[in-house]
């Protein structure tokens, strides 16, 4: 493992001679040297410090400023393992100007400014650096840095990412965001750019994403607003929280016109609203039962006095924080060491392969993790949920995981590990009998404790608690160990359970603030947001040494870059139910794609729902958009609070159509599962924001909530009541697009009016593309081994790679799979059916396969035994 010694990560004065010394030798004339990546660090006085430049591949350039060595952390968080590519740099230096190129891109650093610009290999200017700053500061009683970097942001310039956010807003340019972990909300320092290039921020505290200069505190007025009790989730189970409303007011004066972004912050660890008015204007409004402490938006101003009022609970403390949008982008952290980020040249797919690359690959998730995963809040025992399952299989509905939700443990204490024996009797034969119905169970496990159970008890024992929480501190190794090995022995081993639920892995709600970790050897603000990092590598380390025959699968609530590495699953967490909140969760889930995170879904339906959800035809439409859309995600999951979630629960119509989404699930498995292989082989993004196949079409980069759902097919989720009908962008592509529906063909580069039912949502394919389609099934498996048929719609040349292996173990790893490569050539009509690659215990002999030519309808049949095939379906 790569340590920070070893990278040259600190910048002592010993090292700084020897490598000065080192760059006169080699820098009296321009050369070309090899690289071995981030071993070894190309280096540049400026001002009271250097800057030190590791060239980690052709693409990837870490550029790191700084001063004094003030402390350092594990630089194998976010790099486990050392570059290995051998990197041919060519380096130039002169009396202004410091030149590194690779076959990728040149980047310079102008000596007397510190201005640092990256071209591409078309020779565009894509990423201009103008300043890099650093101001002493003490946090927690140790010495450390403000750092900034400033970099110029042209006009023309989107850019996307940063993680989960419920703020609505998909272009983060201009936008003012707080990067903070807390429930419902994803902070990963990452953002992507038009102008392709990507940049990953190398900072594990909180982050500041074009922080304001201004701020004004709003005023409480006197009179209280209206009371209510909600139910809530809590760090100890189900509660119930008095809120109180109250008007906040405030006034503010802008010196010209112009947008403006704003941050409101609540003043609170959780919000319960998000609400601000401008001048009688409405322009922020949203409300759940908890939310993040701040949200953003941009509104242009006018020069003069505004009038600002905000509608949120009595014991908030608002701020808002307000700066012009100007063309500019700023990263800021309040805790470092050095300002430090690394910068990806190229396309968003060639940035995310080699950011994910770099960060240590994405391993594949079990083919079941991509079938249905059926969850409530919660099942309350083993009968119950054996119940559950049963009635799936006997009614027909496909699904592949059933979730037990907390508390399973109820009279051992929190998170004790261990089932309460009167209502699970036998945990064992509860997953057994899962197994015979070829269902998979999850099992949610917390890293917080409680210290009365008898996991918890030794755990404070030894001292393995952040101090003054119930909290595992897992960047102390030895508490990281101890928790694995309850967890192991009391729970992996005990019920040969397949699936983990690690639920607030913030952990919840920005808890390492003014904390101390690592036994009170560092404050929490350094390591503000890579505890859910160190908490999941603890547990997938563990399963792959304790349970190695089985393909892992974790699902978790919060997410720091490099974490794909351990095969995670994240989704938006407790959010509600409504319109609003649904547009929300495709902004968040789109910026979540443009930082890397591969597998993300949401609680379809919401979690917080209403109490009449069963007979409540309102909510019902709601709940069928919500379902209805993630058939189209890396993963489809339904949750709910305090609710049982099962289709037949609600109306005759509401079951039929749910079923009709899962059905329609496993008849796309082979294509999901073939696009997932190719995110574990190729670094690829299955839930693609149009920034990632459309950087050009300016039309299609506005588009909030559209995406590619893999290579070929577009979705266009409903988003509001009563629709017949809504209005789809077909981006710029020869061929043009088909309705996936009806098969009806559009010239590319409008927007059309798409129709809808109560049943689908519009869903378009591209022109010159290969979808294959299975018959379904009952389970993952089922459906990855029936018979399958090729949708071809013609307009252009096309390929697509089938790739299938034994599903739930690690073999693949070591070449147990098989692929076979379709290709269609469009002025021949012919479809070309290559010879098996590979092949895997369990493959099967032969396919069926029925071809089908969408636009000519068509058809031909052939059973495929691993041998090429050509079929040709006329003009």
């Amino acid at each position: 493992m790569m340590m920070t010694k070893t990278f040259s990560f600190t910048c002592s004065k010993r090292l700084r001679w020897l490598c000065s010394s080192v760059l006169c030798f080699l820098l009296l004339s321009s050369c070309t040297q090899t690289s071995d990546g981030n071993q070894k660090p190309y280096e540049v006085s400026y001002g009271k410090g250097k800057f030190c430049f590791y060239v980690l591949s052709d693409n990837a350039l870490r550029v790191r400023y700084c001063e004094e060595d003030l402390f350092s952390l594990p630089d194998e968080w976010l790099y486990p393992t050392p570059a290995s590519a051998k990197v041919n740099v060519k380096v130039s230096d002169d009396q202004n100007t410091y030149s590194l190129s690779t076959r990728a891109f040149t980047a310079q650093l102008n000596k007397e400014s510190g201005l640092l610009t990256v071209v591409n290999q078309q020779g565009e200017t894509i990423f201009t650096a103008t300043s890099h700053t650093l101001q002493p500061t003490t946090i927690g009683g140790m010495a450390a840095y403000e750092a900034s970097m400033q970099a110029l942001s042209p006009a023309e310039e989107s850019l996307y990412g940063l993680g989960q956010f419920q703020d609505g807003h998909h272009n983060v340019k201009g936008l003012t965001r707080r990067l903070t972990q807390v429930n419902t909300q994803i902070s990963l320092p990452v953002y992507l750019s038009s102008k392709g290039y990507g940049i990953l921020w190398n900072n594990y505290g909180l982050t500041n994403f074009n922080p304001a200069s201004d701020s004004i505190s709003l005023v409480r007025a006197s009179a209280e607003g209206r009371r209510e009790v909600v139910n809530v989730t809590t760090t100890t189970g189900g509660n119930r929280e008095e809120r109180v409303a109250n008007k906040f007011k405030a006034t503010i004066t802008i010196n010209r016109d112009g947008q403006y972004a704003l941050l409101l912050d609540v003043g609170q660890r959780m919000a319960r609203r998000h609400h601000l008015m401008i001048d009688g204007k409405e322009v922020i409004n949203l409300s759940n039962i908890w939310l993040p402490p701040t949200t953003s938006t941009i509104v242009n101003l006018e020069a003069g006095t505004h009038e600002i009022e905000a509608q949120l609970e009595r014991n908030d403390k608002p701020v808002l924080y307000y700066r012009p949008v100007d063309n500019t982008t700023t990263l800021h952290s309040p805790m470092a060491s050095a300002v430090d980020y690394t910068l990806f040249v190229g396309s968003a797919d060639e940035v995310i392969a080699s950011l994910r690359g770099l960060t240590g690959g994405t391993p594949l998730l079990p083919a079941y993790a991509y079938g249905y995963i059926h969850c409530r809040e919660r099942f309350h025992s083993q009968e119950e949920l054996l119940d559950a399952a049963t009635q799936f299989r006997r009614e027909g509905y496909p699904v592949d995981v059933i979730v037990q939700d907390w508390q399973y443990w109820g009279r051992h204490g929190w998170n004790a590990m261990k089932f309460d024996e009167q209502y699970y009797p036998n945990p064992q034969q509860m997953t057994d009998s899962l197994h015979a119905m070829d269902l998979r169970l999850m099992l949610s496990v917390w890293s917080k404790i409680d210290p009365s159970s008898e996991v918890g008890g030794d755990m404070q024992s030894r001292g393995y608690f952040i101090p003054g929480t119930e909290w595992v501190d897992f960047f102390m190794p030895e508490a990281a160990e101890a928790y694995w090995s309850h967890f192991s022995e009391k729970l992996l081993k005990a019920h040969n359970i397949d699936a983990w639920w690690q639920d607030a892995t913030e952990p919840e709600n920005d808890d390492l603030l003014h904390r101390r970790v690592m036994q009170d050897q560092l404050p929490g603000e350094a390591v503000r947001n890579v505890y859910p990092l160190v908490m999941n590598k603890a547990v997938y380390n563990g399963l792959r040494r304790d349970d190695s025959d089985r393909r892992s699968m974790i699902l978790t609530r919060s997410a720091f870059p490099g974490i794909w590495r351990y095969g995670v699953v994240t989704w938006s967490g407790d959010v509600g139910n409504d319109w609003t909140t649904l547009h929300h969760q495709f902004t968040a889930g789109l910026g979540m794609m443009a930082t890397g995170q591969p597998w993300w879904t949401y609680d379809a339906g919401g979690f917080f729902r209403p109490a009449d959800q069963h007979t409540n035809a309102a909510y019902q439409e709601r709940l069928l958009r919500w379902v209805e859309a993630s058939v189209y995600l890396p993963l489809m999951r339904v949750h709910g609070y305090q609710s049982d979630t099962e289709p037949w629960r609600y109306s005759a119509e509401t079951d039929s159509i749910i079923r009709l989404c899962l059905e329609e699930r496993y008849r796309l498995m082979p294509y999901i599962y073939s696009t997932a292989a190719r995110v574990s082989r190729e670094g690829y993004t299955m839930m693609r924001p149009h920034v990632f196949d459309f950087a050009h079409d300016t039309t299609a980069l506005q588009m909030e909530t559209q995406y590619l759902f893999g290579p070929s097919l577009l979705i266009n989720p409903v988003l509001a009541s009563g629709v017949t009908s809504q209005p789809t962008y077909l981006p710029q592509h020869q061929g043009g697009w088909y309705d996936y529906h009806s098969g009806q063909h559009y010239a590319d580069a409008q927007t059309i009016e798409s129709p809808v039912t109560k049943a689908t949502i519009p869903v378009y394919v591209k022109a010159g593309t290969i979808l294959p389609l299975s018959e379904g099934g009952q389970h993952a498996t089922e459906a990855l081994r029936a018979p399958l048929t090729l949708r071809i719609y013609p307009g252009d040349d096309a390929t697509f790679t089938l790739y299938n292996d034994e599903g739930t173990n690690n073999n693949y790893e070591q070449g147990h799979y098989s692929t076979i490569t379709l290709t269609w050539d469009d002025q021949s009509s012919s479809l070309t059916i290559g010879k098996t690659q590979g092949r895997f215990d369990t493959m099967p002999s032969s396919i069926p396969m029925t071809i089908v030519n969408v636009l000519t309808g068509q058809q031909e049949q052939v059973t495929y035994s691993g041998k090429k095939l050509s079929i040709t379906l006329g003009q």
